[in-house]
């Protein structure tokens, strides 16, 4: 990429992801050409493929759970061409990163509406507790533990008792309780490991 061109790209990407400056935009920009240069991927001339950015995510911000890290992926995925351009890759960090309290709320909802039909429905949540929570080998049936936090969740979270979460039952439930953000399991760094991928992406900057 000429000179020029990066310019360009974080001129524009300054504007779009607004909660990186240019500098940072710029150091992100080379750890994406970086990551997709080291990858043999057919996909990697264009960006990265699902199997790269879960590679991505499970080794800067620990991530394990493969339903999760798959919606992740689609939401950063923002044209639905299966390939995280640096675009995408930027502006989703932006909010992954350092979002507002909205912006996350928004990104969490669409990580957990599995099939995109704008509800977090029963059969959405069970899976996705069933997948997060560890299972105890003592345990009669596990499904039926996760069946009461799916009931508790409901209760506590669906306002208007349709029987499933619409993105206001969960913008309100998260507002009155800032904890429920990622009630059907983590899709957000953690503290720890997002300001370990900062130091060492902006490592640069901060020499300057």
């Amino acid at each position: 990429m000429s000179r020029r061109k990066l310019q360009q790209l974080v001129d524009s990407l300054g504007r779009s992801a607004r909660h990186f400056n240019k500098s940072e935009v710029e150091c992100l920009i080379k750890l994406f050409n970086t990551l997709v240069a080291e990858s043999s991927n057919r996909f990697a001339a264009v960006g990265f493929d699902r199997n790269m950015f879960r590679d991505t995510l499970h080794s800067a911000f620990g991530m394990t759970d493969d339903v999760l890290m798959d919606r992740v992926f689609r939401t950063f995925d923002r044209d639905n061409d299966s390939c995280i351009s640096v675009v995408e890759w930027v502006e989703g960090l932006s909010v992954f990163l350092r979002g507002t309290l909205e912006e996350r709320i928004k990104y969490c909802f669409e990580v957990y509406d599995l099939n995109g039909d704008g509800y977090i429905s029963r059969e959405e949540m069970f899976q996705m507790l069933k997948n997060s929570l560890l299972k105890q080998p003592s345990e009669e049936d596990p499904d039926e533990g996760i069946k009461d936090l799916v009931d508790i969740a409901l209760k506590k979270m669906d306002y208007d008792h349709d029987g499933k979460l619409s993105f206001m039952d969960f913008e309100k439930a998260v507002r009155d309780e800032n904890l429920l953000l990622e009630a059907f399991g983590p899709c957000l760094p953690d503290i720890k490991s997002s300001m370990a991928f900062e130091q060492k992406t902006f490592r640069e900057i901060r020499k300057l």
